[in-house]
């Protein structure tokens, strides 16, 4: 059974893909600032046939995503080529990155239109951009190439894992670059030269997810073995073990002001932190939890799920507000 059923939801909106069938649902687009909403598009669009990105009709109104309007989000588009293993947006939130079977490809978000590609010669599992937009983080394997965002070339691949590179994440400053792997470790890497800095030991199984505060102070890490890691990025340092899942802890999230942390589990299960004491909030019921993501004002929460479903919740009150259908069901 391949674990890469569904991709992450991005930070900066909620993207979820399932890879299977190599395409891109795109159910809202969330920049810091604006929120892309629309009518449900008719039947014959949400068929398994790809449509015409020139097309597709990019709607005017614009407005704050939030728990008031979540059940308005509505269907865009379908990107990607390939096996679709990832996406992000680029800090700017003009352009959307796809990372797939046959390479990383760049999309307008104005008008859905095809704008570029880096070249790979092999699938791309992870991808991550650096806070200024100048670099490109991909992984494949046990290795991760760095790329020059604007001229599209390999600056260099940072090699030192010995298994899987389950995923990747820049600090907010841009200065460190974390990989977690399946060799059970944490690596931070000096985003500029490429340097290993630290090698953070501690999970006893996989490392699935990673990912900072926002003051880049804290890295949290998802683990096969169940647990919630808690590293302090200046010395390396293990602060704190949350636990309570009772399966693989697939994705971590910060909330956008630091004071919470969400996980999600294989124990069809989200959970919320408290980021500084460690102290479990909330329990949202879930199946089979990939991807778990904040909004930008931190009232809500969205979660990929292993049935082919996104769902949106409200992180102050815990309620489901909305599912969003689309995808087949992986299994």
């Amino acid at each position: 059974m391949s674990k890469y059923y569904m991709m992450r939801i991005a930070s900066r909106g909620l993207l979820a893909g399932l890879t299977m069938f190599g395409i891109v649902w795109l159910g809202l687009l969330i920049s810091p600032h604006t929120l892309h909403a629309q009518a449900p598009l008719p039947p014959k669009a949400m068929t398994t046939e790809m449509p015409t990105l020139a097309g597709t009709p990019v709607p005017s109104t614009r407005e704050l995503l939030g728990p008031e309007n979540a059940a308005r989000v509505a269907q865009l588009a379908r990107w990607g080529e390939g096996a679709v293993y990832d996406a992000t947006f680029l800090p700017n939130n003009q352009q959307l990155a796809v990372a797939s079977a046959t390479g990383i490809y760049l999309y307008a978000v104005a008008d859905l239109s095809d704008v570029g590609v880096f070249p790979t010669n092999v699938p791309v599992e992870r991808v991550a951009f650096s806070p200024d937009g100048r670099l490109l983080a991909s992984t494949f394997s046990k290795t991760i190439w760095l790329w020059d965002a604007k001229s599209k070339k390999v600056l260099r691949k940072l090699e030192g894992h010995t298994d899987r590179i389950n995923d990747v994440s820049f600090s907010p400053d841009g200065r460190l670059l974390a990989s977690g792997s399946e060799d059970n470790t944490i690596r931070l890497w000096d985003a500029a030269s490429g340097v290993l800095l630290r090698t953070l030991e501690g999970h006893t199984n996989w490392v699935w997810s990673v990912a900072f505060s926002p003051d880049g102070r804290l890295l949290a890490s998802g683990s096969e073995d169940k647990t919630i890691r808690l590293w302090d990025t200046t010395s390396g340092a293990l602060l704190r073990t949350l636990e309570g899942h009772t399966e693989r802890v697939r994705s971590v999230a910060f909330s956008p002001d630091g004071q919470r942390l969400a996980s999600g589990s294989e124990d069809d299960t989200i959970r919320l932190w408290d980021a500084k004491s460690g102290r479990m909030l909330r329990t949202l019921s879930g199946v089979f939890v990939f991807c778990v993501a904040f909004s930008p004002d931190g009232r809500l929460l969205a979660s990929g799920l292993g049935n082919g479903t996104i769902r949106l919740w409200d992180v102050a009150s815990g309620a489901l507000l909305r599912t969003l259908s689309g995808h087949a069901a992986p299994y």
